[in-house]
């Protein structure tokens, strides 16, 4: 199963480390691998709205049904932002 998500306003950085905090093991700085699942991060072109910039990663994820299916609740709650 591969699933592809546009993360906004959360640095490349700081999805790394919410991934391992879920239980995942950094590779890379751009990849995080945890039981039965592997995401790959790449940093996007920030979206420009005016003079205001909002950061952009591209989330990718491969792994079992099941393992995505155990990872996506905590990834949604971390996150979560406000106004979103």
């Amino acid at each position: 199963m591969t699933t592809q998500t546009f993360v906004h306003a959360i640095p490349l950085w700081l999805l790394r480390e919410y991934l391992e905090e879920l239980g995942g093991t950094a590779e890379s700085e751009t990849v995080v691998a945890g039981e039965g699942w592997r995401a790959e991060l790449t940093k996007l072109p920030d979206h420009e709205i005016g003079s205001l910039r909002i950061g952009r990663v591209e989330l990718r994820l491969e792994g079992t049904a099941a393992a995505v299916e155990r990872l996506r609740p905590g990834l949604d709650r971390k996150t979560m932002r406000a106004g979103a």
